[in-house]
């Protein structure tokens, strides 16, 4: 394949840290890597100075949902360069405009499909219940994916929402991560109390994570001391949720710290907790289980397929606080059984590389321009393959 001009139009960019991010980051490393020009299309952040070459910004307002985050306010000027093929990571203003960019360039659109976005509905008001009656978001979503040329989604839990979409060529190829940044990370100072079990937790402290269930976990494990890792709009209700069941002085919350002492948290832990049922991957497992941290996690969509059920941790039903306390009682109470678990976590953690999901993605760029580097997209739209998970009882 000739080197390409390849734009990846993301909503979200460093400085904010999220799997989007990690994905986008990665993707454009391995393809600049293989000779391909690559601009990462995101909001300007004023106060954020790039190190990255790849980094093309586009003005931005404060989003007034979340304060954290900006939203790209896009206009003509911003583009000047075309791309033989433009790929979308998100399905807001800059993912609009690569959609609408590569219809008036005529060529190919491929987009990934990271988040199950009818869950994020809370965060503009009005909008879950004018979902729940109209399916106006699902509706909005189909005019951007089930018109894209290609669709990659990182698991087969999401193939069903990609099949309501009508989508017509959807294909699975997972988020990586970089083991290499996790395993070098600098030794920190352990936020663990001595003597206490070590339990972790990472992501964006929002609803849809359900931090409250993991808390709730804890408070079923007296011996144990929860670091979370993260921040977001639910922090005050969590701190406040914590209190008022007990645990506030058996949780410490970290904040955001910077990517690359990540590891060294997990290197600490003893067991990752995680109870978010909205996950279209959850890459933060993926990461816990590369350093050998055995999970145990809600199984929904994204994570029945991101950890290894008996091998690598345990997934529960949604919901289920009971059976989480129960399998990390387990773990933490018989050695072997977490040496075993610790073991089938790293193997299963190594499953995929940044060099070889950039390859799968090169093959359904080949595939969208019509060269000869083809890939058979594995699952035609309206006949996905549904998982299926048995539970604890």
């Amino acid at each position: 394949m000739k080197p390409l001009r390849i734009g990846l139009f993301t909503d979200t960019f460093l400085p904010d840290q999220n799997g989007i991010v990690t994905s986008v980051a990665l993707l454009s490393d391995e393809l600049r890597a293989q000779g391909h020009h690559v601009d990462v299309v995101a909001p300007d952040f004023p106060e954020h100075v790039d190190t990255r070459s790849d980094v093309v910004r586009v003005d931005s307002l404060r989003y007034v949902f979340l304060p954290t985050y900006r939203l790209a306010w896009p206009t003509r000027k911003d583009f000047h360069q075309k791309y033989d093929v433009v790929h979308t990571h998100t399905p807001l203003t800059l993912g609009l405009a690569g959609a609408r960019l590569a219809r008036k360039w005529d060529v190919p659109h491929v987009a990934t499909y990271h988040t199950h976005v009818e869950s994020y509905t809370h965060y503009v008001p009005g909008a879950t219940a004018l979902q729940r009656h109209t399916g106006v978001v699902t509706r909005v979503m189909s005019l951007l994916y089930g018109r894209a040329d290609a669709v990659i989604t990182p698991t087969a839990g999401m193939l069903d929402v990609l099949s309501a979409m009508r989508v017509r060529h959807p294909v699975v190829i997972p988020t990586s991560i970089d083991p290499r940044v996790l395993q070098a990370a600098p030794a920190v100072e352990s936020p663990w109390p001595a003597g206490k079990r070590r339990l972790l937790s990472v992501g964006r402290l929002a609803r849809e994570k359900r931090f409250d269930h993991v808390l709730d976990t804890l408070a079923g494990l007296p011996d144990a001391h929860l670091v979370m890792l993260g921040e977001g709009p639910e922090r005050q209700h969590l701190e406040a949720h914590a209190a008022r069941i007990g645990v506030a002085d058996r949780v410490t919350f970290l904040g955001v710290r910077p990517w690359e002492q990540i590891g060294a948290y997990y290197r600490q832990a003893e067991l990752f907790v995680f109870a978010s049922d909205t996950e279209t991957q959850g890459l933060v497992l993926q990461e816990a289980q590369l350093m050998g941290v055995p999970v145990v996690a809600v199984g929904a969509r994204g994570t029945l397929s991101g950890v290894a059920h008996e091998s690598s941790g345990y997934l529960v039903a949604p919901a289920d606080v009971n059976a989480l306390i129960r399998h990390a009682r387990d773990i933490l109470d018989d050695p072997r059984l977490w040496a075993r678990l610790s073991a089938g976590a790293r193997d299963f953690g190594t499953s995929t590389t940044p060099a070889g999901v950039a390859q799968q993605v090169l093959d359904v760029y080949a595939t969208v321009l019509g060269t000869e580097r083809e890939v058979n997209f594995p699952v035609e739209a309206g006949a996905p393959p549904q998982n299926s998970l048995v539970y604890d009882q």
